[in-house]
C-alpha cells in the first residue's frame, strides 16, 4: 500500500489541482520536492556563444524559464528590446506570461495550441522574413534546428538556462520515507540516483512521465509501476489515481 508519495515538481499553486483530490480520496500524503532546478546563464557565459540578441526580430519561447532568462539577460547586458519585437510561444499560457515583462499586443504575440514547436511553424512561415532567436536549455537536441531549416527560416538557437541537480540535504536524505516517487524527466532520475544510489531500489515504486524518463528509470534499476502518458491515461494524475484505486483498496 502506498501512503506517502514524492512528486518531483513544485507544489501546485492552485488548490484545485487534481493532486490534492487524489491525496484526499486515497488518504495519501503528497510531498512536492523537485530533484532538479533551472538556473540562468550569466551574461558572461551567454556572450561566449557570440549570439547577438539585437540581430533578431522575433523570439520563440517554449517555456516560462526561457522568457525569464531572455529578459534577465537583456537587462544585464543593457539590451533595450524593441517594441516591435515579435514573440512566438508554444501555448497561450506562455504567451500571456510575457506580460510580466512587456505590454501584451496581439499583433506581435503568436501562440500554438499543442505545446509543441511544430504547431508554431506554420505561423513562423507566414512571417518568413523574421530573424528568429530560439532560447533553449543546455539539454536539447537538433530537432528544432532541423525543423526550421527544412522551412528555410532564418534562426539562431542559443542556450540561456541550464538544468542542475537540486541536491537533498543530509537531513532530507535521512528523513526520506516515501513509498513512491513520481518523475517527469531523466534528470530527475539521475538526481535521485545521485542522492540514494541503489539504496531505495527495492523500497520505492516509481511513476514516470514520458518515454525518455521511463527508459532512464528502467536503466537505473528502479521499480517502475506507472508509465504515463498512455492511451488510457494521458495524464500523470489519471494514471496515479488508477494505480491507487487498485493497490490501496
Amino acid at each position: 500500500m502506498v501512503k506517502k508519495i514524492l512528486v518531483s515538481q513544485p507544489k501546485p499553486a492552485s488548490e484545485k489541482s487534481p493532486y490534492f483530490d487524489i491525496a484526499q480520496e486515497y488518504d495519501v500524503e503528497l510531498v512536492f520536492r523537485p530533484f532538479i532546478k533551472v538556473e540562468g546563464l550569466s551574461s558572461r557565459e551567454f556572450r561566449q556563444q557570440k549570439v547577438s540578441i539585437m540581430n533578431h526580430t522575433a523570439v520563440v519561447f517554449t517555456t516560462r524559464h526561457a522568457i525569464d532568462n531572455y529578459f534577465k539577460l537583456c537587462k544585464e547586458m543593457h539590451v533595450i528590446v524593441p517594441e516591435d519585437m515579435k514573440y512566438f510561444c508554444v501555448t497561450e499560457q506562455i504567451a500571456l506570461y510575457i506580460q510580466k515583462y512587456v505590454q501584451y499586443r496581439k499583433r506581435k504575440v503568436f501562440f500554438g495550441q499543442t505545446g509543441k514547436i511544430a504547431d508554431l511553424v506554420p505561423s513562423m512561415v507566414k512571417h518568413k522574413t523574421e530573424r528568429y532567436l530560439i532560447p533553449m536549455s543546455d539539454v536539447h537536441d537538433d530537432s528544432v534546428k532541423q525543423m526550421l531549416d527544412a522551412k528555410k527560416l532564418n534562426h539562431t538557437e542559443c542556450v540561456m538556462y541550464r538544468t542542475v541537480s537540486n541536491d537533498f540535504t543530509e537531513e532530507e536524505r535521512e528523513a526520506f520515507d516515501c513509498d513512491m516517487c513520481v518523475f517527469f524527466s531523466p534528470s530527475g532520475i539521475s538526481a535521485f540516483k545521485k542522492t540514494f544510489g541503489d539504496e531505495k531500489n527495492n523500497d520505492v515504486v516509481v511513476a514516470t512521465f514520458g518515454p525518455s524518463t521511463t527508459k532512464a528509470a528502467h536503466e537505473a534499476g528502479l521499480n517502475v509501476v506507472i508509465e504515463a502518458p498512455s492511451p488510457k491515461y494521458p495524464s500523470m494524475t489519471g494514471a496515479l489515481k488508477a494505480y491507487l484505486e487498485e493497490t490501496n483498496k
